[in-house]
C-alpha cells in the first residue's frame, strides 16, 4: 500500500489523531528543519511523526553523535516507522507527548536542543493541548527551539504564552497550505 493511501486509510479511522489526509510535503519538511542548527544539535525530539517524511530528513541532515527522540501514539504509524527505519540515532516511543522529559531522562538526557512537532494541536481538548505544550517547554535548552506546524493560526495565541518569541513562516507548497511556527524558549 502507497503511503499516501496509507496515510489517508489513518486519517479516516483515527481524525483527532492525524491532521491532514495526506502526508507532509517535501516544502513542508524543508522550511520546518530550515532553522534547525543540525551540527550543533545533539538531542531532537520528534512529535506525531506519521509516516515518517520529517523523522527521515532530520535523520538524513543530524550529527553522527546526536539523538532523535520520536513520540508516535498512533499504533500503525509506530509499527511502520519501526519496521522501516533503522537507525542507531532513532529512540522511537509509543506514547504520549505529554511525557517527553521522562523518556529524555530515560535516555540519559536532561533537555533537548530543539522538539519539532506535527501534532494537530488544534484538534485536541484544550488540556491535552496545553499539557503537551508544557511538556515541550518544560524539556528544551534554555536557548532550545519548539517548532511546530498547523494548517491555520488557531495556536498562535497559546504558543505566544508558553514562549519567549514566537515566529510564523507560511508555505503554499504543501496540502493543505501550511503555518511553520518556529518558538525561542
Amino acid at each position: 500500500m502507497s503511503k499516501k493511501t496509507y496515510f489517508l486509510k489513518q486519517f479516516w479511522s483515527e481524525k483527532k489523531m492525524v491532521g491532514s489526509m495526506i502526508p507532509s510535503s517535501r516544502y513542508l519538511a524543508k522550511k520546518m528543519l530550515q532553522n534547525v542548527d543540525f551540527q550543533k544539535a545533539r538531542v531532537i525530539v520528534e512529535l506525531g511523526p506519521g509516516t515518517g517524511v520529517f523523522t527521515r530528513k532530520i535523520l538524513e541532515q543530524m550529527h553522527e553523535d546526536a539523538k532523535l527522540l520520536v513520540f508516535e501514539l498512533n499504533d500503525q504509524f509506530y509499527e511502520r516507522l519501526q519496521d522501516e527505519i533503522q537507525d542507531d540515532r532513532l529512540i522511537l516511543i509509543h506514547n504520549s507527548a505529554e511525557f517527553i522529559q521522562k523518556f529524555l531522562n530515560d535516555a540519559g538526557f536532561l533537555d533537548a536542543d530543539y522538539v519539532i512537532s506535527s501534532l494537530p494541536l488544534s484538534n485536541f481538548p484544550k488540556n491535552l493541548r496545553e499539557s503537551i505544550l508544557k511538556s515541550a517547554h518544560h524539556c528544551l535548552k534554555n536557548d532550545g527551539k519548539f517548532i511546530q506546524f498547523q494548517y491555520s493560526l488557531n495556536c498562535k495565541k497559546i504558543l505566544e504564552t508558553q514562549f519567549n518569541e514566537t515566529d510564523i513562516m507560511f508555505t503554499p507548497l504543501n496540502f493543505p497550505p501550511a503555518f511553520i511556527y518556529t518558538c525561542s524558549k
